[in-house]
C-alpha cells in the first residue's frame, strides 16, 4: 500500500516537529516516528536553547565568537551568523506557541526579556540560556506535540521506522538516460512495527530529522532511539556525510549501576557546581583557565584523564554549597532523580563520568537544510550544517534545530510548488525469499561488540593503532549484516544494527582520516591541531556504482 503526502518527516524533536508546522500550511505532511512522538534527544534536553538577551549584556558579537572558539576553527561563519542572530525571533516564537521559560517572577511581558532567569553553561562569556527548570526540552516537546497532533494537515504515524530512502534518477548520457542514485529523493521504505508490514511513503520533499547516534558507544547520554537511522539512511542513498570524527561527549553523566542514560546537565556547573576527584580536590583550574565552565571536550577529556591516572570508576560533581532551596527551584528534575538513587545533591556530591552525548557532524547541507540529493532535507542533530565545527557550543543544537526548521520549511514550500504533483509509481517493497528471524542472538551480538568497540577505540582519546583495530572489527560484522538482511524479514532491531554499523564505520573512517587533534577528535600521535593541512571538513560519499 502506497501512502502519499507532499512533506514526509521522519523524526519528531523540536526540529521535526518545527518544520511539519510550518509545512503543513502548504500541503499534506505525513510524520514517521519509531516510538511514540514524545519520545526523541529533544525530550531529554535539559540545559536549554541559547540565545542572546541584549538586556543582560549579551550581544550577537559576543555569542558568535563563543561559537567560532568552541568549533576550534571548523565552523562555518555564514552558518554561525545566521543561526546566533535568529535566536532571538525562534525564542519569541516558541513562547507565542505556548513555552513557558523559566522567569524571575511573574511578570510576563513578551518584550520585557528582563522576567527571563538566564542561565550559563560552559564555553558562554554571558547568560544566555532560556530554559524551563531543568527540563527544557520536554517543555519544548509537549508544546509542539499539542499543535502538531491538532492540524488538520498532519498525520503521525508512531511505531514506524524508515527502512531506505526512495530514490529516482535521470541522466543523460550519449543521448540515452541512465539511472544514477543521486538525482532525486521521492519518500521512504517504512516499516510499521506493530503490523510488521513494509510500506511506500511517497512525497514530494522528504526531510531526515532523526536526531543523533550516541547508542554506537557503549556510555551514552541518549536514549535507545538514537541510532544514526537519518544519517545511515541518508549516506546509503548517496547524501554526503560530513565531520563525523566529532562526536561530543557530555562530562557528567551520572554514574549509579541503576541510572541509564541520565544526564547531569552542563547547567549545574553554570550555577557553580565544581569537579572534584575522590579526595575532594578540585581539578579543573589545572587544565584550563576556565577550569569548570571550559568547553565540553576539554572537561571530557579532563575527566577521562583523571580516572586513567587513578583509576577510580567517576569524579564527582559538587553543587552542595548552594542552598538547598536555590538547588530544588533550579534543578527540580535532577534533585528528585538524583533522591531516588540515593543522592541528595543538596548535601553531597554527585558520581559522574563521561557519556557519547551529541553528533557535531552528519548529513551534509545547505544553508537551507538541503542535501547533496534534490527533495531530501536534513535538520537537527541529523545534519552537518556547518554551525558546530569541531565542538558544539553548549545548547546551540535545540537554536539549531529551530532556525534551520525555518529555514528549510521556506525553502521546501517554494519548491514544492515546482514538483510535478504526479509523483513517480514507487515500487513495493520485495521480500521475495526471506524468512522470519531465527537468529535474533546475531543482532544483540553485533550491536553490544559495536558499541564496546567504539567506546574502546573510537571514543574520548584516540590513536590510529585503535583505529585501525576498530576499521577490521566493523568490515567484518558489516559482512555478517548483510548477509543477515537479505535473508530475513526486516525487524526494528536488524534496521537499528544496521544503521548503527554504517554510522559507526562513517566516524572511523573520518577519524582516521584526521591527521590532527582537533576539538572533539583527539589523536594521541597527532596532538596538535594543524590549520596548514586539516582545517577542512571531512566529507564522506558513498561511490556510485551503476
Amino acid at each position: 500500500m502506497e501512502y502519499k503526502a507532499d512533506f514526509l518527516v521522519i523524526g519528531t524533536g523540536i526540529a521535526g516537529l518545527s518544520f511539519a508546522l510550518k509545512t503543513a500550511k502548504y500541503g499534506k505532511v505525513a510524520i514517521v516516528t519509531k516510538k511514540n512522538i514524545m519520545e526523541s534527544n529533544t525530550s531529554l534536553a535539559q540545559g536549554g536553547i541559547a540565545t542572546v538577551c541584549k538586556s543582560s549584556g549579551d550581544s550577537f558579537e559576543l555569542h558568535i565568537q563563543d561559537t567560532l572558539a568552541s568549533g576550534d576553527g571548523l565552523c562555518n561563519p555564514k552558518t554561525v551568523e545566521i543561526v546566533v542572530n535568529g535566536g532571538p525571533k525562534h525564542i519569541r516564537e516558541l513562547i507565542e506557541l505556548g513555552v513557558k521559560f523559566s522567569r524571575k517572577d511573574d511578570i510576563n511581558p513578551l518584550d520585557n526579556n528582563e522576567v527571563f532567569d538566564l542561565g550559563r553553561e560552559g564555553g558562554h562569556s554571558r547568560k544566555r540560556i532560556f530554559h524551563s527548570h531543568d527540563m527544557t526540552g520536554m517543555e519544548i516537546e509537549k508544546v509542539l506535540t499539542d499543535h502538531v497532533k491538532n492540524h488538520k494537515n498532519i498525520r503521525i504515524y508512531e511505531n514506524h521506522i524508515a527502512v531506505d530512502l526512495i530514490t529516482y534518477s535521470t541522466r543523460l548520457k550519449r543521448g540515452s538516460i541512465i539511472t544514477t542514485h543521486e538525482d532525486y529523493c521521492c519518500g521512504a521504505y517504512v516499516l510499521d512495527i506493530n503490523q510488521k508490514k513494509v510500506k511506500t511513503f511517497s512525497a514530494g520533499i522528504t526531510l531526515l530529522a532523526t536526531g543523533g547516534a550516541g547508542k554506537a558507544y557503549l556510555y551514552t547520554s541518549n536514549p535507545d532511539i538514537a541510532t544514526g537511522d537519518g544519517i545511515a539512511m541518508g549516506y546509503r542513498a548517496g547524501a554526503a556525510v560530513a565531520n563525523l570524527e566529532f562526536v561530543q561527549f557530555h562530562p557528567t553523566c551520572l554514574y549509579h549501576p541503576q541510572a541509564k542514560n541520565f544526564l547531569i546537565s552542563e547547567a549545574v556547573r553554570g550555577e557553580g557546581g565544581v569537579l572534584i576527584d575522590d579526595s575532594g580536590k578540585r581539578f579543573m583550574p589545572k587544565y584550563d583557565k576556565n577550569a569548570d565552565l571550559a568547553c565540553r571536550d576539554v572537561v571530557a577529556r579532563a575527566i577521562d584523564n583523571e580516572l586513567k591516572t587513578s583509576g577510580s570508576d567517576s569524579v564527582y560533581l559538587d553543587i552542595s554549597h548552594k542552598k538547598s532551596s536555590f538547588i530544588k527551584k533550579r534543578f527540580p528534575n535532577l534533585d528528585k532523580k538524583c533522591l531516588t538513587f540515593g543522592i541528595d545533591m543538596a548535601k553531597e556530591p554527585i558520581p559522574v563520568v563521561p557519556a557519547a552525548h551529541y553528533m557535531c557532524g552528519g548529513v551534509l547541507t545547505d544553508i537551507h537544510g538541503r542535501t547533496n540529493i534534490n527533495r531530501l532535507y536534513a535538520i537537527g542533530e541529523t545534519a552537518c550544517t556547518g554551525l558546530h565545527g569541531a565542538n558544539r557550543l553548549a545548547s546551540n543544537s535545540l537554536l539549531e534545530a529551530a532556525v534551520f526548521a525555518d529555514k528549510a520549511a521556506k525553502q521546501a514550500t517554494l519548491e514544492i510548488k515546482n514538483i510535478n504533483a504526479s509523483i513517480p509509481t514507487t515500487p513495493n517493497w520485495d521480500e521475495t525469499g526471506t524468512t522470519d528471524s531465527d537468529e535474533v542472538i546475531m543482532v544483540t551480538h553485533n550491536w553490544d561488540e559495536i558499541r564496546r568497540f567504539m567506546w574502546n577505540y573510537v571514543g574520548i582519546v584516540r590513536s590510529d593503532k585503535r583505529l585501525e583495530r576498530a576499521q577490521r572489527r566493523i568490515e567484518i560484522i558489516q559482512k555478517e549484516i548483510k548477509e543477515y538482511y537479505w535473508g530475513f524479514k526486516v525487524t526494528s532491531d536488524l534496521i537499528e544494527l544496521r544503521n548503527i554499523a554504517v554510522t559507526a564505520e562513517l566516524i572511523i573512517k573520518c577519524a582516521a582520516f584526521r591527521k590532527e587533534s582537533r576539538g572533539l577528535h583527539y589523536n594521541i600521535k597527532y596532538k596538535q591541531r594543524d590549520d596548514k593541512f586539516w582545517r577542512k571538513d571531512t566529507v564522506l560519499r558513498k561511490p556510485y556504482i551503476g
